[in-house]
């Protein structure tokens, strides 16, 4: 006997509910935090306006030292009593750093929260940065730097960022440095880099049952000893789009596989496009489902993956798409990936794939913001890009709502074929010539 039966259909979403967020000044800084009733874990995270944007031109890398600087001892503590006092309450110190701020957290039973916080402070205010720990874990830094950009990828990500942003700006250079620029930093860079940046009160985020939490007792301790206000933070970037595609090709001799990067600048975080602009991008490269995916990977067979997709930060953003492929079908696969990007551009989406893609951002949303240190990071993004307390609640409603003809104009006004950078880190003796017969753009050789 055969039993035939229906696939079920996806249920009703549940609706979904931010946490309850709490504002006050406190000791001369700023406490945001939610409400997890009944939460027995909590978390706090010292958010400072020190990320890698605020690191001088020459000096990438500095944030990255100087985070894994921190678990080297304090004034008060050589570094095994720091790491017995941490490992005593049951957490350790995670660091965290990106364009627009550096982060500092722990996560720990309620109860134990105001003696977490009080080290974490430590930490940060008051690290030891002994020179000779200094250089070793800059030293450490550059030969973990040295190792990965001995792999495909890297330097075509540090060539795209450069020609999009401009190498002689912060923002052009790779977020974490590369092997020489770590390499070069000195100990007085560091303590400098310490002193201007880590002495600022910075802003505190909680996420825990604040009915059993002193809010003003965990911002005095986080800080305590701070001072100067808070530094400027500068408008967007505006970022002139090339006038036309061209192809960069960074040598690597004797490789069998094609390290692709193409993109362009695009619209910052706060800009009011930000929920069509990711709609558009989870369906042209975003998702496993994505139109790139399916045309690159399952009808050419040119690879095992390619994903595309914008990404944002307080001052710039990008659009970028990434993949390898074997090397004799470098061109082919550029040509499809342009073309579909120059399709999406033209004719936008249709109602079926924004569906797939409005289901999936909300859903992934609502199974995201559940535990308290997936709360706290959301909270940073209120604080770093000045968004309004309900801005969680609503985004999910606005990714719901979003419509085929928003998505569509948000394609056709921040995707640009046509002013595309593409850098292909391969063989060039194998693939030149047919990347300058493919007539995507001029193409040069990366030099460096």
């Amino acid at each position: 006997m055969t039993l035939i039966t229906t696939r079920p259909g996806p249920g009703t979403a549940r609706p979904y509910r931010f946490p309850t967020v709490v504002r006050r000044d406190v000791a001369g800084g700023r406490v945001v935090a939610a409400h997890l009733p009944g939460q027995n874990l909590a978390v706090a995270l010292l958010l400072l306006d020190a990320g890698a944007g605020r690191e001088p031109v020459g000096k990438e890398g500095l944030g990255a030292v100087l985070a894994k600087a921190l678990e080297e001892g304090t004034a008060q503590r050589d570094a095994t009593a720091f790491a017995l006092a941490v490992e005593g309450l049951g957490t350790e110190l995670a660091t965290g750093l990106d364009w627009d701020s550096f982060q500092v957290s722990v996560q720990v039973p309620v109860d134990r929260l105001g003696a977490a916080v009080q080290l974490l402070a430590e930490a940060v205010r008051t690290p030891r940065l002994d020179p000779d720990d200094v250089r070793r874990v800059r030293d450490d830094e550059a030969t973990a730097l040295r190792m990965d950009w001995a792999n495909p990828g890297p330097r075509a990500d540090a060539v795209l960022r450069a020609d999009l942003f401009g190498a002689d700006n912060r923002w052009g250079r790779p977020l974490y440095g590369d092997p020489g620029s770590v390499a070069g930093l000195d100990v007085e860079d560091v303590t400098v880099f310490h002193s201007e940046w880590f002495l600022r009160p910075g802003t505190l985020i909680v996420a825990g049952d604040l009915d059993r939490l002193d809010l003003d007792a965990l911002g005095a301790a986080a800080f305590a000893g701070t001072g100067g206000g808070p530094a400027e933070q500068g408008g967007p970037i505006e970022v002139p789009l090339p006038a036309g595609r061209r192809i960069i090709l960074v040598d690597r001799p004797g490789s069998v596989q094609s390290t692709l990067r193409l993109g362009h600048p695009a619209p910052h975080r706060a800009h009011p496009d930000h929920v069509p602009t990711t709609l558009a991008g989870t369906v042209l490269g975003g998702a496993f489902t994505s139109r790139l995916n399916h045309l690159i990977r399952e009808v050419r067979g040119y690879t095992y993956g390619i994903r595309g997709d914008f990404a944002s930060s307080r001052r710039f953003g990008r659009f970028a798409v990434s993949s390898g492929v074997q090397t004799a079908v470098t061109a082919p696969a550029l040509v499809e990936a342009v073309g579909e990007i120059s399709r999406t551009r033209a004719g936008g989406v249709t109602e079926d794939e924004l569906a797939v893609a409005r289901s999936w951002r909300a859903g992934q949303l609502s199974v995201e913001l559940q535990s308290p240190r997936a709360i706290a990071s959301a909270l940073t993004t209120l604080v770093v890009h000045d968004l309004p307390d309900d801005y969680h609640a609503r985004l999910r409603e606005a990714l719901l709502a979003a419509d085929v003809e928003q998505v569509s104009a948000a394609a056709a006004t921040h995707l640009h074929p046509e002013a595309l950078t593409l850098v292909i880190e391969g063989d060039a003796a194998a693939i030149r010539d047919e990347l300058v017969a493919s007539g995507l753009g001029e193409v040069t050789d990366h030099v460096g």
